[in-house]
């Protein structure tokens, strides 16, 4: 089986984060794996849901979107049709749930809502993934910001997240499915952990064939690289406070 760009079965896309993309928003990158450009904000916002008034607990949600030229095809804007699909709903309540694992929302300083906002500019499989991965950067930043503004002494981040797609192509594990190898794939595997190498979050289908145990553990160590090493990145990048990072796969 050849792999686009010549990569191994267990082999990441070439991955390129700007952060700081934004000049307005608290946080913010530019998430780049493999085709797949994802643009990720965060923002504060001075007020909490009215179901969470009171608790003196701050709150993380999250927004994603497909720009209309993201995809081969125009991909009519979702504000259009006038509400979200199915599908939106469904990576942006997985983008908040991943996010809001790994921060102490008792930390954000009182009852503010962080909004990140993960924006698809270009689509080649993987953007919910990569959306998680970039929006983490992006909420460490606003954070950070945040610290800087004298509203926070501490950073509540407990841990990183970080996601990766895998699948069986032709019986073969691979990890971080670009859309050719997502479309034909037997099984179709979307993976969330924490920097502990911890599962957030598994989404797993067998698209074309049932699976047994042992592909299952197979794909899921298979992932467990991939997330490893994009918390490595994202570890580097902080430690490090580059603007541009670029990685090869």
């Amino acid at each position: 089986m050849q792999r686009s760009q010549g990569r191994e079965a267990t082999q990441l896309r070439p991955v390129t984060v700007t952060r700081r993309y934004l000049r307005h928003a608290h946080g913010s990158c530019l998430f780049e794996l493999g085709d797949t450009k994802v643009l990720c904000a965060a923002n504060f916002s001075d007020s909490v849901a009215s179901w969470r008034r009171g608790s003196g607990l701050g709150w993380v949600t999250a927004e994603y979107s497909m720009l209309p030229a993201s995809t081969h095809t125009r991909t009519r804007r979702e504000v259009a049709a006038g509400a979200p699909s199915g599908r939106t709903h469904e990576i942006q309540r997985l983008i908040g749930r991943s996010l809001r694992s790994v921060i102490d929302l008792g930390g954000l300083g009182g009852e503010y809502t962080l909004n990140v906002d993960c924006d698809v500019i270009q689509a080649d499989g993987g953007t919910r993934t990569a959306a998680i991965t970039g929006a983490f950067l992006a909420v460490y930043d606003a954070l950070a910001t945040w610290r800087e503004a004298g509203r926070i002494k501490e950073l509540p981040a407990l841990d990183h997240v970080a996601a990766i797609s895998v699948g069986m192509v032709d019986g073969v594990a691979c990890l971080d499915l670009d859309y050719p190898e997502d479309s034909v794939a037997e099984v179709d595997m979307n993976v969330v952990c924490d920097g502990k190498g911890r599962f957030i979050e598994v989404q797993g289908t067998g698209e074309r064939t049932p699976f047994d145990r042992a592909k299952l553990n197979e794909l899921l160590d298979l992932a467990l690289s991939g997330t490893s090493a994009l918390v490595t990145l994202q570890r580097r990048l902080m430690v490090e406070e580059l603007e541009v990072y670029s990685e090869r796969g």
